[in-house]
């Protein structure tokens, strides 16, 4: 699954090129200069990719159109101060708002707020859960475990923070306990949320036939055309790891016809069309979405399908403001380590890359004993200590990547990459074939070049 983002207004591409471009020095000191200037037009045409995890869902019932009710939030609040409830709401539609238009610079805005909520009324549910809702935005996965644990002993039906515990679970690469979570959340207050997260473990721990069981669960009593376009989008996602095309496709398609301009959808239909050689469209694609939403997953996404044909300028300028996004989404307390890792690996510095997969891993993972510290953070470290030519170091984190029956090509291929390196042809052989296997087309850039390395390597075993 990737993430699940709500499609943004057009001016949202405005606003955070405005955003970049009152930071004149940061701009600078990327090396991007005045280009960015003419990105802003390139913003609005097409150019932003999301970020975030791949367990983002949907976070509760009842969340959604934040912005609607921040400016109700800010009148009630300049009548009731002292509101403690209406602080901890107004920290969580700027959560929501950040995460709808991908503008970090609400993230701030929300901590102050929360924090307001707690000093109004300590160890309030609604402002704890709203930190661990934030803290997770962040990256911050043990902070995010933290905050929603404090909630749930606050009120232990908080549907919002039984959902923030099982993704921070899954993002410390915490399977076990995270099946947990899910199943006493489902116990306790069964709905969509739960739904996704239950699935999305199960796909972690290579149980798709069970994950894909558990989201058509979950859409047969959906109602919402918000929810049913997400579920569509996930079962897209299931069926797109499996190499099944037609039915991701179709999928994609469900979820657009519940929800025009959905952007994970327009995402997976740019995916699909590029696998099946509509280029023009799968750019066209691409170009809708980061017109809506201009975030660096996209940005990167497009710039790699642009360098894909040729179109290496092109290229270059999506990466460019990937980039600076990126860095602004730090100034705004965004761990970005994990993007920063594998942009870097394929496109920038590798000891840049190094440095920001060892924090990532650290961070999640702070005892490098442990076998299992997220499959995410592990595939990240593994591609950058390949970058970085420190290839025996990097197969352990390789293996670990792919120790849980997550059923991702691209893990596969990194893993195939590695061992080549090596000279661990026969294992090479192996994984790339499965990579390959998994979805023949499972990327316009890193396919070619996974049938290339094992052609060399004299074919799938």
């Amino acid at each position: 699954m990737r993430a699940a983002v709500v499609a943004a207004p057009a001016g949202t591409a405005r606003r955070l090129m405005r955003s970049l471009l009152s930071r004149a020095p940061l701009v600078r000191a990327l090396g991007i200069g005045a280009p960015v200037a003419g990105l802003v037009a390139a913003l609005t045409l097409g150019s932003a990719v999301a970020f975030g995890g791949p367990s983002e869902a949907p976070a509760a019932a009842g969340a959604g159109a934040p912005a609607a009710g921040i400016a109700g939030l800010q009148q009630r609040l300049r009548d009731r101060p002292h509101d403690a409830a209406g602080w901890a709401a107004l920290g969580l539609a700027y959560v929501e708002e950040a995460r709808v238009t991908g503008d970090t610079a609400y993230y701030p805005k929300a901590d102050a707020v929360l924090r307001r909520s707690l000093r109004e009324e300590p160890g309030n549910a609604g402002a704890l859960e709203g930190l661990g809702a934030l803290a997770a935005a962040r990256h911050d996965f043990h902070g995010a475990l933290r905050h929603a644990g404090r909630a749930l002993e606050a009120n232990p039906l908080g549907q919002r923070a039984a959902a923030v515990r099982v993704d921070a679970l899954v993002e410390l690469g915490r399977l076990d306990q995270a099946l947990g979570a899910a199943r006493a959340a489902d116990a306790a207050r069964p709905g969509i949320p739960v739904f996704t997260r239950l699935a999305y473990v199960r796909e972690l721990r290579g149980e798709t036939r069970e994950a894909r069981r558990v989201l058509g669960l979950a859409r047969a009593s959906a109602t919402d055309r918000g929810d049913l376009a997400y579920l569509a989008t996930q079962l897209g996602e299931l069926a797109w790891n499996d190499g099944d095309l037609g039915r991701a496709g179709r999928e994609y398609a469900e979820a657009l016809r519940q929800s025009p301009g959905h952007v994970p959808a327009l995402d997976g239909r740019a995916r699909v069309r590029a696998a099946e050689g509509d280029i023009e469209g799968a750019l066209a694609d691409r170009a809708e979405i980061v017109r809506r939403l201009p975030l660096p997953q996209y940005l990167t996404d497009y710039g790699e399908l642009l360098e894909s044909r040729g179109r290496e300028d092109e290229a270059e300028r999506q990466y460019a403001v990937a980039t600076a996004w990126t860095r602004i989404a730090e100034a705004n307390g965004v761990a970005a380590d994990l993007e920063t890792a594998l942009f870097e690996s394929d496109h920038g510095d590798p000891e840049v890359a190094l440095r920001a997969a060892r924090a990532e891993y650290d961070r999640r993972c702070p005892d490098r004993r442990a076998r299992r510290c997220g499959v995410h953070a592990a595939d990240a470290l593994a591609w950058a200590l390949h970058a970085a030519g420190r290839d025996e170091e990097a197969l352990r984190y390789a293996r670990q990547a792919t120790a849980t029956g997550y059923r991702r090509a691209l893990f596969h291929f990194h893993r195939g990459v590695i061992e080549k390196a090596l000279g661990k042809d026969a294992d090479a052989r192996r994984d790339l074939a499965e990579s390959l296997r998994r979805n023949p087309r499972f990327s316009p850039l890193h396919a070619p070049r996974a049938k290339a390395a094992l052609d060399d390597l004299g074919g799938a075993p």
